[in-house]
């Protein structure tokens, strides 16, 4: 699959929006899974395997996307959150407790 790009029409829009990128890149199988995972603080490769319950193949894929978009980075520490991929984290925690207070609606 191809890298989402703003501009450029991605599953379910012709637009290329922006907003309609990212949702294409975040509903990919694990992302938004390796992005809560990354949340606080860098993994190793395993680590992050073994915490996003996920295959090697898919992760590899997700994190060469999640790179590629500069959501994340490898360091000597593992793979972590660039600034971007950490205001995008905030958004993501935010949106998380905004759906537990839905989700305990009458």
């Amino acid at each position: 699959m191809k890298l989402p790009l703003p501009g450029q029409p991605v599953r379910g829009s012709t637009t290329g929006k922006p907003i309609m990128v990212l949702l294409d890149l975040l509903g990919r199988r694990q992302a938004l899974r390796i992005l809560w995972e990354l949340r606080n603080g860098n993994l190793k490769f395993r680590p992050l395997q073994s915490a996003s319950q996920t295959s090697p193949s898919v992760l590899n894929a997700r994190l060469k996307e999640l790179r590629a978009a500069k959501f994340v980075e490898l360091t000597d520490m593992g793979y972590g959150l660039t600034e971007s991929g950490r205001e995008l984290s905030d958004h993501v925690v935010k949106l998380a407790v905004w759906a537990e207070s839905w989700a305990a609606q009458d």
